[in-house]
């Protein structure tokens, strides 16, 4: 692959904002129920077993891409040529498609449900979508940017998480480990989309001034997710019941309604339009790995495949138009990524390796 300019590469340190970003979504609102439903409130544990898991995976795709001397499309080369390597890069376009697509009606079903009812969700998603091209035109140091804001503004939404405390009991918790090992399993395998978007890596490394050394930081971006959904994750289970937790489908935004402040009576109208800015850089990191995919696979400039990538999205949003068909969605996704970070990147680290083993010894 062509060498990045200097100009248009980030610094190291700005990878934890993006992996950090990339991962917190749409599911910090509702993750508590998915994995609540096997493992009750030893599902905590689940949540940092899932957390560990994707540090492990994440060294490993830094080897792909530095044994393979560039980024994803390039790993997809060396192992398996150029034609094939091509098929599995285009398998990751629909992937990172299908990502901005979960993140956008899952947002989008949120404001129908808790503020606008009747608000169209073509009109949303058309003028969300302008704003991501706008952004992802401005190259990965722009989406870094915004990245940046996307965590530092809302960041104040933590806090707001202590006005439950008045209303939890901890040891709900308590005892540890009241259920089976393959509950806890299960449990973690639900976890997969909520920690989804980290994989975005193996496009963003040849962007990364000191490649190496930005892997610190990334760690360090899947440690604090682990540990925002960890908080999150205990304190939602000191608050509800565990029938509650099973019935309730946004649960972050269920302990956000006992919040009253003397300026505002519904504090998760707040949170919810705070959450907008929260899931650009989802989207933004999703579109622009798609788009630069295709740049790297196929004659065409990443602004005209985002472009058409973007009216793909578009289209395929209005044909999800009710809760079953979100949550099939985001079902479908979860599985897919599940295979795709814990099956096929172990595969792909193997191989590579391999290749590279028996070639030294040729």
């Amino acid at each position: 692959m062509q060498a990045i300019p200097e100009r248009r590469k980030i610094s190291p340190f700005l990878v934890f904002y993006l992996i950090h970003s990339v991962q917190v979504g749409v599911g910090v609102l509702g993750f508590q129920r998915v994995i609540a439903v096997n493992a009750g409130y030893d599902s905590w544990i689940s949540i940092i077993l899932a957390g560990g898991l994707t540090h492990i995976l994440m060294f490993m795709m830094y080897r792909i891409v530095q044994m393979s001397d560039g980024d994803l499309v390039s790993a997809h080369t060396f192992a398996f040529g150029k034609w094939i390597g091509k098929i599995f890069s285009f398998i990751f376009v629909l992937y990172f498609a299908a990502l901005v697509v979960t993140i956008i009606r899952t947002y989008i079903e949120v404001v129908q449900v808790w503020m606008f009812p009747r608000m169209n969700t073509f009109l949303f998603s058309l003028f969300f979508l302008l704003l991501v091209i706008y952004i992802v035109k401005g190259g990965i140091r722009t989406i870094a940017g915004v990245s940046f804001f996307g965590l530092i503004l809302p960041s104040y939404l933590l806090l707001t998480f202590g006005f439950t405390f008045q209303y939890a009991d901890f040891r709900n918790i308590l005892p540890i480990f009241d259920h089976s090992i393959m509950d806890i399993l299960k449990s973690m395998k639900s976890m997969s989309l909520t920690y989804l978007g980290y994989e975005s890596i193996l496009l963003i490394y040849p962007f990364i001034k000191e490649g190496k050394a930005s892997q610190k930081w990334a760690q360090w971006g899947l440690f604090a997710s682990t540990l925002v959904y960890t908080l999150i994750g205990i304190i939602s289970f000191a608050f509800f019941s565990e029938g509650q937790l099973k019935k309730t489908v946004w649960a972050t935004l269920s302990m956000w309604k006992i919040l009253e402040l003397p300026f505002v009576e519904r504090f998760e109208y707040i949170g919810i339009a705070n959450w907008c800015l929260i899931i650009l850089p989802n989207a933004c990191i999703a579109i622009w790995c798609a788009s630069r995919i295709v740049k790297r696979a196929t004659p065409l400039k990443q602004s005209t495949s985002l472009i058409w990538l973007s009216l793909v999205c578009l289209s395929v949003l209005t044909l999800f138009p009710n809760r079953e068909k979100i949550d099939m969605l985001n079902n479908i996704l979860s599985q897919t990524g599940f295979y795709i970070n814990f099956v096929y990147i172990p595969f792909l680290f193997v191989l590579i390796l391999v290749i590279k083993r028996v070639k030294k010894k040729l």
